[in-house]
């Protein structure tokens, strides 16, 4: 019996406390996920690719460590952050990602150890998909699942859209060739047509009886 892979997901965890990504790391490993971590909003945004000047972190190297290594080219399923950070706070990355045109498809899950309902309701109506109690647990983390198959599913059928888009561009201009030398081929045996007609209304001409009559045949012959 051949068992398949479940696709591996990829979780960005963004929290200030070093104790808490440490956490919510080992469980997310333990739920067979790849984890990158970062410690701010910012270097959050800068991992995805968009990159803001923040002259507030007295920091500027990116803090970013991952559990695979070669972060860059990893696709990101999920971004778990906590609320309550320095600087940009999860409710503002959560906006930022929101608003980006190429991340706005990428699940959003809140964590905050504050029971702030008003603060929850922000969040869930700003288009996060989930807002956790810490500490996190693992009956948590079992609710991400859908929500990354839900992305992992966006992104294949945006593949296959490209792959279908690129497919009919080449096979538009592999017809276009073709229509051409259909196009010339007709020109040709149109011409030759042509000729033929010519030739052979020339050729009718020349064996004309009124073309072979001799022209002294009224002329009397003289003895």
């Amino acid at each position: 019996m051949v068992m398949t892979e479940e696709p591996e997901f990829h979780v960005l965890a963004v929290d200030d406390s070093l104790l808490d990504r440490k956490l919510i790391e080992r469980l997310l490993r333990t739920s067979s996920c790849q984890v990158t971590t970062v410690d701010s909003g910012s270097k959050a945004l800068e991992f995805l690719g968009v990159h803001e000047d923040d002259s507030s972190s007295p920091d500027s190297s990116p803090s970013v460590s991952s559990s695979e290594g070669n972060h860059q080219v990893v696709e990101v399923d999920l971004v778990i952050t906590d609320y309550c950070m320095p600087g940009m706070t999860g409710y503002d990355l959560l906006k930022k990602i929101k608003e980006s045109s190429s991340l706005r498809n990428i699940p959003v899950v809140i964590m905050s150890s504050e029971n702030v309902p008003s603060r929850i309701s922000r969040c869930l109506e700003e288009g996060a998909e989930e807002f956790f109690l810490k500490p996190v647990r693992q009956s948590d983390l079992s609710r991400l699942k859908p929500h990354m198959m839900k992305t992992k599913l966006k992104d294949r059928t945006r593949r296959e859209e490209v792959v279908e888009e690129r497919g009919g561009e080449r096979r538009e201009t592999e017809i276009e060739p073709e229509a051409s030398q259909q196009q010339h081929h007709q020109q040709q045996q149109l011409l030759s047509n042509n000729n033929t007609t010519k030739r052979k209304a020339m050729d009718e001409v020349a064996l004309s009886p009124d073309r072979t009559r001799p022209r002294y045949a009224d002329i009397a012959a003289v003895v």
